[in-house]
């Protein structure tokens, strides 16, 4: 039975690299220089490096959502891109039932950095019956 209250914490990754991103470029079409081209990303447009396409860290982000509830329960899923995911960092996220109406959740999740600064905020709604 689900409660709020309930908790999950899932590492998402160990370590962002830098082949992901462009994996994720050709897989979502995303071809923006940023997530890919270091001098661009430094010397163009001024950042530190290139970084993680937001839909990435949401698609990475889901995996609590599914591992605890099954993919086919989730209703709705929706996220705040907070701050950049650079290479090298580690993901956590940790979810968290702030509601129970009937065989509905809704769930609160936060992703975090190693350094636990959070990097995305969701919430969604799933069946758990």
């Amino acid at each position: 039975m689900t409660a709020v209250g309930d908790t999950k914490e899932l590492v998402l990754t160990e370590d962002v690299t830098r082949t992901q991103l462009v994996q994720y470029s050709g897989a979502s079409g995303d071809y923006n220089p940023l997530h890919s081209d270091e001098r661009f990303a430094t010397e163009v447009a001024g950042y530190p490096s290139i970084f993680a396409h937001g839909m990435l860290t949401m698609g990475m982000t889901g995996r609590v959502l599914t591992d605890w509830f099954g993919p086919e329960a989730v209703l709705t899923y929706g996220a705040r891109f907070v701050s950049q995911v650079w290479p090298g960092d580690r993901l956590v996220a940790t979810a968290t039932v702030t509601g129970v109406d009937g065989d509905v959740a809704e769930v609160t999740i936060a992703t975090r950095n190693q350094a636990g600064d959070v990097v995305l905020s969701a919430t969604a709604t799933v069946r758990t019956a």
